[in-house]
């Protein structure tokens, strides 16, 4: 087996001049920084549009990639776009992403390079639409909202609502300028991400990319088949997605998103999830599943409910899916989300489907003897420090009780000398899970600053956080001596 580590960071916590990291330099770089630090694996999360509450667990599209990682300079450069065409735009301030300064400023840029480029990529633009099919309905999705004030598809008028074929084919001839920006953007991130993807994988770096279990409800991939959802006949959910209360939130989590209905989705062999998965194939080396204890039982809410606390558990698809997906993208890595309430049944998913599982050391110290203690840690496992929902390492040692650091300070041998950050570290880089993941911004030692995403709270800090400058050199000399010294630079053990 191989030991192996990575970092967690999204793409758009990458340093730019645009207010966004995107699939730019800055990228390229950062692929450069692990490959010196030792590391094999570059975690990122959805790379959808992000839509309400800016979460990319909350996109329009399972197919599309979010437009805002499109990398103005790399269009600078191919002179898809001139320096003038940036004169009036303003990107927020440094150190956090402005989302509403993007859709202002970088949507219409993003198409003065589609009016500049489509006559100079035609040939190459033509062939991206006739080898994804999907993105004409996604842009004419766009084009339609665009059209109709960016409302929910659920409130548009009635005949593009229920996808009239005649008031489809009317809206494609009235909004094909439209439909083909939509479709030019995605064109541009495909080819920029293809690149990327081909220099992390020359450079020995492999791309974990994160798909969230539901989709929203204003999406393209509810309003093109709402027979595979909980919608009545007017097209409203009947009930959707959440978590239960528990020790983090007393009404539990009411995220809203309509739920699947699955024996429709048994009855098609699982065509749809196929599908999704091997688009996200098609993005990433390693595939985690957001949120896998959805796939043995769900919590289930009434539509209209205020909070989660009215749900009820319901069975899901189980290992079904899961075989499913392993017939779509035959060799594809994957990792299992399992957090959250734990059942035997959800333990027996785990176990049957041969999935790694998620061990989170900034859980390990509540219990006396916890399955995410370093000692209890499986081989078949990935250790992280804590994810993009946690706190960073630092805020944890800063605003956990006396009595759980005081643990973590016995449990592992923490001591000043070698910083507490650091010695949290090193206790999931020993443990034997076969990957250890970290956050950049534990390696940095950061703060609540730096915090990617408080679950329940609609804030501008989550999602927002993103680097002023990229790692040092020296920073990533002290991350290879640590991955050495454990033997996870690769070799098999």
């Amino acid at each position: 087996m191989k030991r192996e580590s990575g970092i967690l960071l999204h793409i758009s916590s990458l340093p730019t001049k645009y207010g966004i990291g995107t699939l730019g330099e800055e990228a390229y770089r950062f692929i450069d920084f692990l490959k010196r630090a030792g590391q094999r694996y570059w975690q990122i999360l959805p790379i959808g549009p992000t839509s309400y509450g800016d979460s990319p667990y909350q996109s329009c599209s399972i197919y599309a990639g979010n437009p805002y990682f499109v990398d103005i300079d790399t269009l600078l450069a191919e002179g898809i776009l001139v320096p003038e065409d940036l004169e009036d735009c303003w990107w927020g301030a440094p150190g956090r992403v402005d989302y509403a300064a993007l859709y202002y400023y970088r949507m219409p840029l993003l198409e003065k390079a589609y009016r500049r480029g489509k006559e100079l990529r035609k040939a190459g633009f033509a062939a991206f639409r006739a080898q994804n099919p999907w993105v004409e309905d996604y842009g004419l999705f766009m084009a339609l909202k665009q059209k109709f004030g960016m409302l929910p598809w659920s409130q548009w008028p009635e005949k593009p609502a229920a996808r009239d074929p005649e008031a489809l084919a009317r809206y494609r001839e009235e909004l094909k300028e439209d439909i083909s920006c939509f479709a030019f953007t995605q064109y541009l991130f495909y080819e920029q991400w293809d690149r990327l993807f081909a220099y992390a994988k020359a450079n020995g770096i492999k791309i974990i990319g994160d798909i969230p279990i539901y989709v929203t409800m204003d999406s393209c991939d509810v309003w093109m088949n709402p027979d595979l959802f909980q919608l009545d006949e007017f097209r409203a959910p009947v009930a959707v997605a959440g978590c239960p209360p528990d020790g983090f939130s007393e009404d539990g989590q009411l995220w809203g998103n309509p739920l699947y209905d699955w024996p429709k989705h048994e009855e098609t062999g699982f065509a749809w999830w196929k599908e999704r998965i091997r688009a996200s194939a098609r993005f990433f080396d390693v595939i985690r599943i957001d949120h896998f204890r959805g796939l043995e039982s769900y919590w289930s809410v009434p539509f209209g409910d205020a909070t989660a606390r009215n749900g009820k558990w319901v069975k899901g698809p189980g290992m079904k899916l899961v075989e499913a997906v392993r017939e779509a993208v035959p060799g594809t890595d994957f990792i299992a989300e399992d957090l959250g309430y734990q059942t035997p049944e959800v333990a027996q998913l785990l176990k049957d489907s041969q999935f790694p599982g998620m061990k989170v050391l900034e859980f390990a110290f509540y219990g006396e003897n916890g399955d995410y203690l370093p000692h209890n840690i499986v081989p078949n496992s990935i250790c992280y420090t804590g994810t993009h929902d946690n706190f960073t390492l630092a805020q944890w040692l800063d605003t956990e009780s006396e009595e759980t650091v005081g643990k973590a300070v016995r449990y592992l041998g923490l001591n000043k000398e070698e910083g507490y950050i650091r010695g949290i570290i090193r206790g999931g880089m020993s443990s034997v899970a076969r990957l250890f993941v970290a956050q950049l911004q534990d390696w940095l030692e950061l703060g609540a600053e730096a915090r990617m995403n408080a679950p329940g709270e609609l804030s501008p800090m989550n999602w927002s956080w993103r680097l002023t400058e990229l790692p040092s050199g020296e920073l990533a000399d002290e991350i290879y001596e640590m991955t050495r010294r454990y033997a996870r630079l690769g070799a098999e053990i």
